[in-house]
């Protein structure tokens, strides 16, 4: 006679565990622990403890905490529900009631997907939210002294777990989230039978929630909850790069993406996003709302995907989260940033767009309204401003220098040299002296540090003769070389003196870090002058001007990097196609030159002014000088000048602008 949960996570016979007085001391403990005050969402955060971080990587399993789905369910659609409560509460007429009851039935008629569901944590949340939203409703819909005579929960309550669908590509966390939104129903049901002084349980259980153990990726949607029933699809789909997909993952996002050539290089949760749109496209009026990894909206990927998206699935972003760190409930949580996106179809009716967005160095986040959200997660009121996205190019802006990737050695580290290393070798070898080159990348640039290389390309034979030392090296990148998978690394082998790319300047060179920390206003750029030869974690531009300086140096420029470039980590990258060569520089009179070349001097004299100082220091946002800001300060308003006789209020509004006139450059 004892009510039972009837489910398939409780069909086998366990084995009786091997017990000691410490297994029954902790039994005990937990027994008699107060479980009512701990969500079962927790259940995502112990799978992820006891589930194999190498199996975890593999599936791009990270479970998300309460703050992070409700970034997500709150702006999707709890804020709406809620708000429309609150307005028939206010109501003082006599349709108030009926407006009440039909409110219920709305509630009663939603339904959510979570295509990634894990185990279940957006869901259980999802529920509980609504949940206690039907609590508050009944408490309105029937005063006080109503609550005290016999009331029927089990009429009153329409609110069920059948109203939730989740697809999961493991079996035991898709068992989880079926008996954890079960939990949390009953959880609900107490908080229902304390409101109104009856108890309430649903027990047996007779509801189910729609649990299917697939791959979302192979599955169609519209089979496990057509699209003209569903009102939301949510969740976390999994975080991986495409540079770390299996070969399984790769194919299944480029069948998805159908992008043609190499296919593209977009992460694994596009592939949700892009499912998403096309479910959402088949009918009904399908709201979405993921959490992604922050590199869809940089880089290559925008190219890739936002126009699949926006035109050719006729979406619009509703609302989104900028970048923010990823927070996890349990170790082992990835150290990545990520980004929140709603979606819906054009043609459903909206209010304004919100974009939430947290300051550097803040706590605080603020929310913005606009028009449109662009795929850049930045504001603007042209609705066209969403269909810009920027495609790598391989050549300059007519007029500008080329810019170039860094010597790249390919040598297995045997031609870099410590210093000690290179006073050994200089000492005992002084003809080898021209061939021993400082060498340097984006930590050397910015933290003073040094390293050297052999470049023997223009060596003569009889001094590497006479060197036993280097030809030992010259033996061992040949190894190296022959050793690679690569056939082109193994072509090199042929000449092993020579680098993979050989840049080796002649003149002074501006340098640009390839990666710069998101803390810094500014990358910071500097001069190096031959004998240097620059890495290829730096970007290289020779027979630069004083206004080249200007410009890559600008609040422009850098707001160019920071709404356009991609990630590495925490730092931003800055590639030669997507930055340097798509920039909409302005156009220049012989006076603004003048004044550039002013500008950009006083920056590098502020500079020189503290020549124990590190650019890394320099340009540390809470170390940097004042004199160093002023310069900068100084040196935007001019470049800012440059594009409009108006000041720019945000960096939103920069990046807006140049969007802009980089759509009419390349129409």
């Amino acid at each position: 006679q004892f009510p039972h949960i009837n489910g398939k996570l409780f069909e086998d016979v366990l084995d009786v565990a091997d017990f000691n007085q410490q297994l029954r001391a902790d039994l005990i403990k937990a027994a008699q622990f107060d479980w009512s005050r701990i969500s079962p969402a927790i259940f995502g955060s112990l799978f992820q403890v006891v589930m194999d971080s190498a199996k975890r990587r593999s599936f791009g399993a990270h479970y998300t905490s309460e703050q992070n789905i409700l970034k997500v369910i709150e702006p999707l659609f709890l804020d709406e529900l809620r708000a429309e409560f609150a307005r028939l509460r206010a109501r003082r007429d006599t349709g108030r009631r009926r407006a009440l009851e039909a409110f219920h039935d709305k509630l009663a008629s939603l339904t959510f997907l979570d295509p990634a569901c894990g185990c279940g944590n957006f869901l259980i949340i999802a529920y509980r939210e609504l949940r206690q939203l039907e609590i508050d409703l009944l408490l309105e819909l029937h005063p006080h002294a109503e609550r005290q005579a016999f009331l029927d929960l089990r009429q009153l309550a329409k609110l069920n777990v059948h109203q939730f669908y989740g697809i999961e590509i493991l079996e035991f966390p898709a068992r989880i989230a079926e008996t954890a939104l079960w939990m949390m129903d009953h959880i609900m049901n107490l908080r229902l039978s304390e409101a109104f002084g009856h108890y309430y349980a649903r027990i047996p259980l007779q509801a189910s929630p729609h649990i299917h153990c697939q791959d979302a990726l192979e599955v169609d949607w519209a089979n496990i909850l057509p699209p003209e029933q569903c009102s939301y699809v949510l969740g976390n789909p999994p975080f991986i790069g495409s540079k770390l997909q299996t070969g399984e993952q790769r194919q299944q996002v480029q069948r998805i993406a159908d992008l043609g050539g190499s296919g593209g290089t977009l992460d694994y949760v596009a592939a949700w996003f892009i499912q998403a749109g096309r479910y959402a496209k088949r009918g009904g009026g399908v709201k979405i709302g993921f959490v992604a990894t922050s590199s869809i909206t940089q880089g290559q990927q925008v190219a890739q995907l936002w126009p699949l998206l926006l035109q050719e699935l006729n979406l619009t972003i509703t609302f989104a989260h900028r970048p923010f760190a990823w927070e996890s409930e349990a170790p082992g949580g990835a150290q990545v940033h990520v980004v929140v996106i709603g979606l819906c179809r054009s043609s459903i009716a909206q209010p304004a767009r919100q974009l939430f967005s947290r300051p550097a160095n803040s706590t605080e986040t603020t929310i913005s309204r606009h028009e449109v959200i662009t795929p850049y997660l930045t504001g603007a009121a042209d609705p066209t401003a969403a269909f810009r996205v920027v495609k790598e190019s391989k050549t300059p802006p007519s007029g500008r220098r080329q810019l170039v990737i860094g010597s790249k050695p390919i040598d297995g580290g045997n031609y870099i040299l410590k210093r000690a290393e290179r006073d050994a070798l200089i000492s005992s070898y002084p003809d080898i002296e021209p061939y021993v080159r400082p060498f340097v990348g984006a930590k050397e640039l910015t933290d003073g540090s040094e390293r050297w290389i052999l470049w023997l390309g223009e060596a003569a034979p009889d001094v590497i003769a006479a060197t036993p030392p280097v030809r030992r090296k010259i033996r061992a990148v040949r190894e190296f070389r022959e050793k690679s998978k690569s056939k082109p690394t193994q072509q090199l082998a042929l000449t092993p003196t020579v680098y993979h790319v050989n840049v080796i300047p002649q003149v002074p060179f501006l340098a640009i870090p390839e990666t710069s920390t998101v803390r810094r206003e500014y990358v910071p750029i500097a001069w190096l002058s031959p004998p240097t030869i620059p890495s290829n974690a730096t970007k290289i531009l020779e027979n630069a001007s004083l206004v080249d300086f200007a410009l890559l140096s600008s609040a422009m420029h850098m707001t160019w990097l920071r709404g356009v470039g991609g990630r590495f980590g925490n730092s931003y990258r800055y590639s030669v196609g997507l930055i340097y060569n798509t920039f909409p520089f302005p156009d220049i009179s012989p006076f603004q030159r003048t004044r550039l070349e002013e500008r950009a001097q006083a920056v590098l004299d502020a500079r020189a002014s503290y020549p124990a100082e590190n650019l890394n220091t320099l340009y540390d946002p809470e170390a940097m000088p004042v004199d160093l800001r002023k310069a900068h300060a100084e040196l935007d308003r001019t470049v800012d000048r440059l594009y409009r006789g108006t000041p720019f209020t945000s960096e939103s509004e920069r990046l807006e602008h140049l969007l802009q006139l980089y759509a009419e450059r390349t129409a």
